[in-house]
Formats: structure tokens, sequence, C-alpha cells
């Protein structure tokens, strides 16, 4: 796909209809926990989930020289459908991936069947003048990042058992109440660890790529049904930001995630966000 290789994983029933889970940045998919994927898919949907590039097996580039945007992220996304011959996909972004997530559904909603946005906030801004300042994301926003974009402060990510820790150390301070234990975390970075090809490059390139133009359309002309999720403790993205995309989209409707900090969703909460998820589409767009 344009000389970029992903990887990506499906669970379910590929009659079902398709949902694309898409990543926060610096996130490989193992973050959409395995047992999470398949009670989604248990729920009658085709669940595709990939690694971004520079992150797990996908294609990498040299840590601190990303030869791409978040536009370029976004039709990764949309790569991954075309090769897999799904034309529409209820799409479900986290953090960063909320972000690629709203550019896909205002500017190519033919292919989006639902929208779910999770633990995110506005996206790139629309071509306007009058934009409000806060259209716009600062950082991809991930459990696991750790730098501004300086190699020169980059930790030693090659050695395995300092990389488990910083990821572990990582999820807990941005987690909420109900974020996962050591045991549990550490098995998870370890395997994320060992998959990787470069977590230098996973830990880096994405916080120092440039967000890429701004939307061709306003994210109040998204029609796709919009659910967003979000923890009531995100340290990264508070209250505001969930508030501030609900105005922003037309019908979208808000449910709160009680507990929940900045991270991908806890298994306390599993059964909350797949209900809320396979649910919203069909009870089709709220009134503002």
């Amino acid at each position: 796909m344009n000389g970029i290789e992903l990887c990506l994983e499906t669970f379910g029933d590929p009659a079902d209809p398709a949902l694309l889970l898409i990543a926060g940045g610096a996130s490989s998919m193992d973050w959409w926990e395995d047992e999470f994927c398949r009670r989604l898919a248990a729920a009658g949907r085709f669940v595709i989930r990939y690694d971004h590039r520079d992150t797990g097996r996908s294609t990498s580039f040299p840590p601190g020289e990303p030869p791409y945007s978040g536009v370029d992220l976004a039709h990764d996304a949309l790569g991954v459908l075309d090769a897999l011959g799904i034309h529409r996909a209820h799409v479900v972004g986290l953090s960063m991936g909320g972000a690629l997530a709203q550019r896909i559904a205002a500017e190519r909603p033919h292919r989006v069947l639902s929208l779910t946005l999770m633990s995110t906030t506005l996206g790139a801004a629309p071509e306007s003048d009058d934009a409000p300042p806060e259209a716009s994301v600062s950082g991809p926003g991930s459990p696991v990042a750790t730098t501004d974009g300086d190699i020169s402060e980059m930790p030693d990510w090659s050695d395995r058992k300092s990389s488990v820790e910083r990821m572990i150390t990582a999820t807990k301070t941005l987690g909420g109440l109900f974020t996962a234990g050591d045991a549990h975390l550490r098995r998870l970075a370890e395997r994320i660890f060992d998959r990787t090809n470069d977590m230098a490059a996973t830990q880096l390139n994405h916080w120092c790529c440039q967000t890429g133009p701004p939307l061709r359309r306003p994210l109040c002309g998204i029609t796709a049904p919009t659910l967003i999720l979000h923890g009531t403790l995100d340290p990264m993205f508070p209250a505001e930001h969930a508030h501030a995309l609900a105005a922003e989209i037309p019908g979208s409707r808000l449910v709160w995630l009680e507990g929940v900090g900045h991270e991908f969703p806890p298994a306390a909460v599993w059964q909350q966000v797949i209900d809320e998820i396979v649910g919203h589409a069909a009870r089709g767009r709220q009134p503002a």
C-alpha cells in the first residue's frame, strides 16, 4: 500500500458489519486487547485492528524522521479496509485515533457507518479563518508517549526490561480507578516489545510528525451517527474536550465512563463500551 506494509488482525465473521479499531498515538493494535475484540465480534461485528506505521510489525522509519503526516495515518486506516475489500465500516478511534476517525468521517462520509470517539478531542481544524482555537490537537495523546519529539531526550528503548517498566508506568500515570494491575500490564507490555520492529520509532515518530492539512469539511458536517465515550478521570483531555466534541458534531451522544482515565478501555467497563458501540448506530442520530 504505497510502499507501506501494515500488520492487521481480524476477529469474527466477515459477513458481519465491519468495525475498524484505530489506536492512539505510539500504540500498536495490542492495546485493543484480545478478549475485548473477541467480545465485540461475539456481539455481531467483524472486528479489525491494525498496527499504525511505526508501531508493531508495520513499516517503521528512523526515529525522529517520519516522512508522513496525520493525513497519511488516516489514509492508512482506509487502506486497511481497502485491503480487506470493505467499502463501509463502523469506525472507532481512541485519542490520536479519534482525530484520525474524525478526518475520515468528515472527508470520506461514504466510508463510515457509525463513528465512536474515545478519550479524544477536536481534530484538525477546517479551512476557515474563524475556526475555534481549540479545534486542533497539539499531540497525539497516548498511554505510552514519552517525549515531545526531541530524539536527544529519548531513553534507550532497545532494553526490554526498562522499556516494559516505562510502558507500565506511563499507562498507570494516565489511567483511572480500573487500570489493570502490574502483572497484566507487564504481560501486555512484553508482548508489545517483542512484536515491535523499532520501539524508539514507536515512541517518537507519531509525536513529531505533522498533523497535515486542515480538514476540507467541518466536523459539523459529519453525518454518521456519532458516539463520544470519555473517561471522567482523563488527565490528558479533561471533560471540556468531550463537551467541545459533542457541541461540534450535531446529533452526537456523549457517554461518560466513570472512573476511567486516558486509556484503552479497562476490563471493568468492557461491557458498557461494547454495548454502547454496538447499540448506538441502531438508535440513529439524536437531536442536538
